[in-house]
Parts: C-alpha cells; structure tokens; sequence
C-alpha cells in the first residue's frame, strides 16, 4: 500500500522538480505562464515551489511515522541535521563556483572576491526548503494529532497575517511597504538579499518561513490521509474535497490579504495548497486506482517524473551547477563572450524555431531533459542521493 502511494508521491515530486528547472532556465522570453507574477497574483509558474514544499510535507508524513511519540532527541536531531544539510546546500550551489564570475575591471583580485563575498545573497529556495522542513516538521511532531496539526497550520498563517499588517507601512503588502523585505535587511545586510524587484527585498526571506512551515504541515495532513487503511478512492474523493474548499479559502481571504507568492501570504498557501492537493489527488487516482487500461500503465508512462522524484535534489542542483559552470568556459565571440549554453540556444534553437516565446521554451525543454535523463540512469542503477 505504501509503496504504491510512494510512487505518486514521486512522479508529484518529479514533475515539479522538472517545472522548477523549467522556469528557472527560459532560453529567451518565455510564455506568460511560465513568467512569475509581477507581485500579486498567481500564475502556473508561482505554483512550482509551494507544491515541493507541499510535498515535503506529505512525504514528512511517512519519514516520521516513527517518531509517533512526540518530540525526542533523535527527531529533532533528524530535523535540524537535515534542514542544516538542504539550507547548506542552496547557500554553497548560490556561492558556486566561489569566486566572481564577473570581476570588475577596475578592482585587483582581492578587492574583487571581497566584493564578491560582500554581496553573496544568504536565502534561496533550497535555504527557503531547509528552514520550513526544521519549523514545519517540529510542529507536526510536537502536536502529532491531525486537528491539533490542522490548528497549528492556521495559527502560523494567522501569525505571518498579524505581523505584516501590523508592522509594515502604509500599504503592508507592497513591495515597499512591507516588513518582510525590512527584517532581511536587519539581519543580513542590503547587501545579502535579493535585488530582482528593484529593492533589496528576498522572496526567500525569514518572515516567509513561518508561512512556509503552514504549507509543509497542510503537506503533512494530505500525507496523513493517504497513509490510512482507507479504500483508495474514498481517499482521492476525499483529497479532491479538500483541494477545493483551498482553493476556495485562498481566492475568499485574497479579498483581504493578497495572494502573493515573494511574500509567501496565508492566502497564497491555501490556494497553493488546494491545487497540490488536488493533483497529488489526481496522481493517486491514475496509479493506484485506475492503474492500467490494457497493456497501457500510468505508471510506466509517468516513469520519467518518477525517477526525477526519486533524486530530486540531484537534479534540481545539478541544473543549477551546469549553468554556472558554462559561465566559467564561456569564450570569446565577437565583442562579448558566449557559452556553449547560450551557443546552442542562438545556433540549433533559435535556428530552427526562432527567437520567440516558442525556441525559449523548446530551449527549456532540452535543459530540463538533461536532467532527466541522468535521473532515469541514477534510477536504473539503483541510486538515490538523499541528504
């Protein structure tokens, strides 16, 4: 029973893994839906993330089905190690390969890796991943019971609320107003944080953990109930409930607090959440509950999410690693330098489909299949890479 509810897990996981990858490396402008929101709202791509967390938190829910005595010494041993390891892990890959790629011309080496160092951003999303699976996972062990979890879930939610309409500024939700981007900046310098929106301002900040916690436990208790000794598609009736009464509270409180994903809103969890829901709900129903049509497996044809599901983090950090490592062979072409990254994007994508929204995502496409393919190898060899 486990095994199979693993594998929709898995192929839940890979695709995601493979949807993070994609938007993360368009080879051009790429489509609307797979562009991030400019600040409110949510689009396809603004899913991605929270449904790894979700994620997370599911699988949380069989990893620590031991611990069903409460907090102990070797839970919160497990936890703190192994978000220690995931948070190390996104600081080193955003710090890869340690030295600036782009000094300045007008700097000796030392002052150039000094100013490297002086503005090496401290949160990203594995950090992100890390700090909300050691708050996340210490409350859904702590509280055990699934209402007590369901509570636990709203209060933090309720807390994120409170603290940015309380503390921010005029408007508490915009870019410049809020307190989310002024506590990053107190603690680790405007130097360390995240400048895409103009501003020193993280998406991956501190105040989001506590929000983010409430996405890994609502991952958790959707975990829960797969584990039980239920017929399965009373539980795939039951996920789909609950995927839209998320989605329908996260759309209600958006009228109040405005879902956005840089802030990480309890409205945004919700409806994130209602949305993970319902395809982990839809993933359970193609393998375990229909399985097969003929000679036809869902299973079989998903394999390829289910083997990036089985090294997720391999593949998500080794997409990160090939990109910074074709910066450090680039060569020179004409009056600037190229990588063999962006020469196979002008010189066989863009030959063939054009540069439009259509190459960036074939572009996409081709980078994500690399990764795949080395995550179908690892699978067929038998090994997982696990922090």
């Amino acid at each position: 029973m486990e095994k199979k509810r693993y594998v929709a897990l898995d192929i839940l996981r890979g695709m995601t893994v493979a949807c993070m990858i994609l938007v993360n490396n368009p080879g051009g402008k790429a489509f609307a839906p797979l562009r991030h929101a400019e600040w409110h709202g949510c689009t396809p791509t603004d899913l991605v993330f929270p449904f790894f967390l979700f994620i997370v938190g599911a699988a949380m829910a069989f990893s620590f089905a031991k611990f069903s005595q409460g907090l102990s010494a070797p839970a919160i041993k497990k936890l703190v190690i192994r978000g220690f390891l995931i948070f190390a892990t996104g600081f080193l890959l955003q710090a890869f390969p340690f030295y600036p790629l782009s000094p300045k011309p007008d700097l000796s080496w030392g002052a150039n890796y000094l100013n490297y160092l002086n503005n090496l951003r401290v949160f990203g999303v594995l950090q992100r991943i890390g700090l909300a699976y050691i708050l996340g996972g210490f409350l859904a062990i702590w509280l055990q019971k699934p209402k007590r979890i369901a509570w636990g879930a709203i209060t933090v939610l309720l807390l994120h609320w409170v603290t940015l309409y309380l503390f921010g500024g005029d408007d508490p939700y915009s870019k410049e107003g809020n307190i989310s981007g002024q506590i990053d900046v107190w603690i680790v310098g405007k130097s360390h944080v995240y400048k895409g929106f103009g501003l020193p301002f993280d998406p991956e900040g501190l105040l989001g953990v506590l929000s983010a916690a409430g996405t890994v436990l609502l991952g958790y208790l959707a975990g829960g109930l797969i584990r039980r000794d239920k017929p399965k598609i009373d539980t795939v009736g039951l996920l789909y409930t609950i995927s839209l009464v998320c989605i329908g509270l996260g759309i209600i409180w958006g009228i109040w607090l405005p879902i956005n994903k840089p802030l990480w809103t309890g409205s945004y969890v919700l409806y994130t959440a209602g949305w993970s829901t319902l395809l982990l709900a839809f993933f359970i129903y193609l393998t375990d509950v229909v399985g097969s049509i003929g000679k036809f497996s869902f299973e079989k044809l998903l394999f390829p999410f289910k083997a990036l599901g089985a090294n997720p983090l391999f593949a998500f950090v080794m997409a990160g690693i090939l990109a910074r490592i074709a910066r450090i062979f680039a060569w020179q072409a004409g009056e600037s330098k190229i990588t063999f990254l962006q020469w196979f994007n002008r010189h066989v994508v863009i030959a063939i489909f054009g540069n439009n929204e259509v190459g960036s995502l074939v572009y996409s496409l081709c980078y994500v299949s690399v990764f795949t393919l080395m995550a179908i190898f690892l699978y067929r060899k038998k090994i997982f890479i696990r922090l």
